[in-house]
């Protein structure tokens, strides 16, 4: 294609492929979406559209370039026919090992001309991803979070067998999507962001079990507390500034000593048990029940702020 742009090829036309169409489709880029489930793909095409021409609303796009990636965007009524063209192949369906398999190995006649082959998952290693792919070395795990049109950050998780090359490739693409790539050296369960969300999570849930907090006031406590300065710096970084000017080592062994009893009374269960789920599941619910829809938009806005803010002051810095 010409100008830099990439032909994309979405399979799965779920929350993941949807987001990942919107975003493609809003930077020019021609995308043609497939649901692996059957030839009709529902109501998927409205909604990208309407997820893509959002991002003109938030000041994340321009309205000329999201109308022509619109015009391009197409619904494939077939595999073969979704990525034959196809440079780049995105596998957002669910996250099944043998399924995700077999895309895979039907994608070596289906997408022959694809030089990227990435599965947006968290729950399958990259070794699991190719274990029944003829070219390995163009697969490999690119992981975005929700909504994936709108947060920046994108884990892109290489097998052993993944060629260097293609892995500078898809970071360029991703940067050329206004994406942040960022490089997990060793495979983990759950990548890095999961894990870091899991273990959040875990304890989050926990507070609100046993009777500490309240769901809202917990989303408050987090949204507004760490995420807050951790969106300005991340863990590390902010509390390497919170050290001052005598360097890190004192500092550190203080909050050593600090966080060692709570380490030790943090939440270390491994599941919940069907009546937990059942309770949280209702505190959440009520919580936020009938509110979504003026939820949603309004955090759409408040990432947006938060993205022109950070990325205002990176200019004014250069």
């Amino acid at each position: 294609m010409s100008n830099g742009q990439v032909r994309v090829a979405v399979i799965g036309t779920g929350e993941t492929g949807r987001g990942w169409a919107a975003l493609v489709a809003a930077a020019g880029w021609p995308v043609t979406i497939y649901d692996n489930h059957g030839a009709d793909p529902g109501d998927a095409p409205a909604e990208i559209a309407q997820r893509a021409r959002r991002l003109v609303e938030l000041h994340r796009a321009t309205s000329d370039t999201v109308e022509n990636g619109l015009e391009l965007m197409t619904v494939g009524r077939s595999l073969l026919e979704a990525c034959r063209d196809a440079q780049w192949v995105i596998s957002a369906i669910r996250e099944d090992v043998k399924t995700k398999q077999r895309l895979i190995e039907s994608l070596e006649t289906a997408a022959p001309e694809a030089r990227v082959v990435s599965s947006s998952s968290t729950a399958i290693t990259p070794k699991q991803l190719v274990a029944r792919a003829a070219r390995p070395e163009r697969c490999m795990i690119v992981h975005p979070l929700h909504p994936p049109e709108l947060i920046p950050l994108v884990e892109v998780v290489p097998g052993a067998q993944a060629d260097p090359v293609l892995i500078e490739l898809v970071k360029g693409w991703l940067r050329a999507l206004g994406r942040v790539p960022v490089l997990v050296k060793k495979p983990v369960l759950g990548n890095v962001v999961g894990r870091i969300s899991a273990a959040v999570w875990r304890e989050a849930i926990d507070l609100v079990l046993t009777g500490v907090i309240d769901v809202d006031d917990l989303d408050r406590a987090i949204s507004l507390g760490p995420a807050l300065g951790w969106a300005a710096a991340g863990p590390h970084l902010s509390y390497r500034l919170n050290s001052g000017n005598e360097g890190f080592a004192q500092f550190f062994q203080h909050l050593h000593q600090t966080f060692g009893p709570v380490w030790s009374d943090l939440a270390s269960w491994g599941q919940l048990t069907p009546e937990q789920q059942q309770a949280m599941t209702g505190q959440i619910e009520r919580a936020y029940q009938g509110k979504l829809d003026t939820i949603r938009e309004a955090r759409d806005r408040r990432l947006a702020a938060i993205l022109k803010g950070i990325e205002d002051v990176k200019s004014a810095e250069e």
